[in-house]
């Protein structure tokens, strides 16, 4: 049987030496060299979208990979394509190196130059371990599985523009709609998710920060099942705590979040750190919040400044949200899309705290009222960001339309105050 190998390597010279001596081994079908980590991960999503057995036996990873380091790269891929060996290719052939690949779960490191002997050798042994766990991989329940799913960030200009408002409701738009939702509190210090959705727990995102590599069961310990079907994964009560979070930890985190759920939302807050930047940088969608005036609208153009400045996201890979919206205000979308440089969604979030106070002060943002403008507004842009499979039965949403076909409401029971994470 024939070995399927997809180099990863950014440099060209590199790569045309790296995939003719790939050509040359026994039984090896090379495949075209990708040139960058988000090419190798929707690459290999695509293909595990079909089957896991369209799935290359071995990955090869050169060491000046970008923009996703090496070893994080490799920490990505073993959790979400569990089937696949990987293999570093590196400079740098010693022990330490050699154990924190092994500990990212590399199957082998090949030294620079490359050697034919030494290759083979390394290839072979990963693709024989991998054709050994396509051959169990369905006995065992504890391995994450499939291509994933879509990652939202929600980020706001400043304090105080609705952020986590937002982030609760295209959560819970999705679960009405059918999809499998995460939620997660990346506002480490001062994180609201809990107190909108009136949920105690014991277990927070912190938890994990320190585990080197997240199983699933290990995530269901830290997550709390909300009585919406959310799964809350929640910023800790403590907050001088978020400082135990780092960007490897929060790189596998959304991964390991990504491969148990159809969407993921992300509450990023308003202060930038090196947690929220690795997930702002891993989301298929960033969402920034403003309000229409002055001080909300400067604080934006600066948030998609600094994103660009640190190489995290392009001002034109930026939707930017207006919340509190009047036609009488006097700056407009259009005028907050020429100065901060992003795409303004079409939905407009109006300025209605009124029908928002009785649901914030209960913390119970799941029972906002169908009627309600706000509510209508933000599933609508829901819809617009195709995190919706149909419009909801049952709920007339008014501008609430998805995009991927029809499917009923998903219920949840009601739970006590005092749940237990699950």
């Amino acid at each position: 049987m024939s070995t399927r190998i997809l180099p990863v390597v950014g440099d060209a010279d590199a790569a045309r030496s790296i995939t003719t001596l790939l050509s040359q081994l026994p039984d090896a079908e090379p495949a075209g060299p990708v040139g960058d980590s988000t090419s190798l991960i929707d690459t290999l999503a695509r293909l595990a979208a079909e089957s896991i057995d369209e799935l290359p036996e071995v990955v090869l990873v050169h060491e000046r990979i970008g923009p996703v380091p090496a070893l994080e790269l490799i920490r990505e891929v073993a959790l979400r394509f569990p089937a696949v060996g990987v293999v570093l290719v590196t400079t740098d052939a010693g022990p330490g190196l050699f154990s924190a690949a092994m500990d990212a779960g590399a199957r082998g490191l090949v030294g620079l130059p490359l050697s034919y002997e030494e290759l083979t050798q390394r290839v072979q042994a990963a693709a024989g371990w991998s054709v050994g766990v396509r051959r169990h991989l369905g006995q065992s329940g504890d391995v994450f599985t499939g291509p994933g799913g879509t990652v939202i960030t929600v980020s706001g200009a400043k304090g105080g523009v609705g952020t986590t408002l937002t982030a609760v409701q295209l959560a819970l738009a999705a679960c009405a709609s059918g999809m499998t939702v995460g939620l997660a509190d990346l506002d480490l210090q001062s994180g609201d998710v809990a107190s909108y959705l009136d949920v105690q727990f014991r277990r927070s995102i912190v938890d994990l920060a320190s585990i080197q590599d997240i199983s699933p069961r290990v995530l269901q310990d830290a997550l709390f099942t909300h009585q919406s079907g959310l799964g809350l994964l929640l910023a800790p009560g403590e907050g001088e705590r978020g400082e135990e979070m780092d960007e490897r930890a929060v790189r596998q985190i959304v991964s390991a979040l990504r491969n148990r759920y159809e969407v993921v939302v992300i509450d990023c807050g308003t202060q930038m750190n090196s947690a929220n930047a690795a997930a702002i940088e891993m989301a298929d969608t960033t969402l920034l919040l403003t309000t229409p005036d002055v001080v909300s609208v400067r604080a934006a153009k600066r948030m998609v400044r600094l994103w660009d400045r640190l190489q995290i996201r392009k001002a034109e890979e930026t939707v930017t949200v207006v919340n509190r919206h009047s036609r009488h205000t006097e700056i407009q979308p259009p005028l907050i899309e020429r100065i901060t440089g992003t795409r303004v969604s079409r939905v407009t979030i109006p300025a209605n705290f009124k029908e928002l106070q009785s649901v914030v002060d209960a913390g119970r943002m799941q029972d906002l009222e169908a009627k309600s403008t706000v509510k209508q507004a933000i599933w609508g842009l829901a819809g617009e960001l195709g995190l919706v499979k149909a419009a909801v039965g049952g709920e007339r949403t008014g501008k609430f339309r998805g995009d991927r076909g029809s499917v009923g409401v998903r219920r949840g029971r009601s739970k006590s105050r005092d749940q237990k994470p699950g």
